[in-house]
């Protein structure tokens, strides 16, 4: 197994730079496999999703359609890809980022109770609390 970085699977997903794209692509298609898998945080997936719609302009339904592609890869190992089909069922319909619903996942998971937060968005999510 081998880590992925956010930029290769970027170039890989958006086609944008003809020369990373294609080493990307030819890493991705040609040397990771189901006994060869590529491993993908779940940092990795929150910077996906920010970088999407930062830099691309992607919506939502484009953003979670990527990932459960991602998911859906048997050449990829998700980490936590359990917490991480929680986390897009929870942020469906919730104004809140993609990271957001991923922590809260996460920190339940984990055994805490809620996760409290100054953000107002991110309240909206199960298992939030505004923090006053």
């Amino acid at each position: 197994m081998v880590g992925i970085d956010t930029n290769v699977l970027v170039r890989y997903l958006t086609q944008d730079d003809p020369k990373q794209s294609a080493v990307a692509t030819r890493f991705i298609e040609g040397r990771l496999s189901t006994e060869n898998p590529g491993f993908v945080s779940t940092i990795t997936l929150c910077e996906i999703a920010w970088v999407l719609a930062e830099s691309y302009g992607a919506d939502r339904k484009r953003i979670r359609q990527i990932i459960e592609g991602l998911l859906a890869t048997k050449q990829l190992v998700i980490e936590r890809s359990e917490l991480v089909w929680k986390s897009l069922r929870a942020w469906e319909g919730v104004p809140a980022d993609f990271s957001d619903a991923l922590i809260g996942q996460l920190a339940i998971a984990h055994g805490a109770e809620k996760t409290v937060t100054f953000d107002r968005t991110a309240t909206k999510l199960p298992g939030f609390e505004l923090l006053a």
